[in-house]
């Protein structure tokens, strides 16, 4: 039962892969995760890294980040994955993510 009459949530997800700097990430995106009844739609997507598994990610350091927003912000990008490649390509530019990439790629080296 809903709690709230006033909303209606949907678990309808489209589910898609990408790759983005070697790591696989998963992709869920529900455009109509809550429909309220003046018909304003806020949309759910959950980004999880697939491959290596739960990999940090500028976005997450835990490899899953879930955020609401709305249908538009998305489309804006066409697609969900153009959108978070976008996010993850613009968050990748932080100050604490280059040092963590950084020692990542140092790590690797040994």
């Amino acid at each position: 039962m809903n709690p709230n009459p006033e909303e209606e949530m949907t678990k309808d997800y489209v589910v898609t892969r990408t790759n983005w700097h070697g790591i696989e990430i998963e992709i869920r995106w529900n455009p109509e995760y809550v429909i309220y009844d003046d018909k304003t739609r806020v949309a759910h997507l959950e980004v999880e890294s697939i491959s290596p598994k739960r990999a940090p990610l500028p976005i997450t350091e835990t490899g899953y980040k879930s955020h609401f927003t709305t249908v538009e912000a998305v489309q804006t990008f066409v697609r969900p994955e153009d959108y978070v490649e976008a996010w993850l390509d613009q968050a990748s530019r932080s100050p604490e993510w280059r040092a963590f990439d950084e020692v990542q790629r140092q790590l690797s080296l040994f």
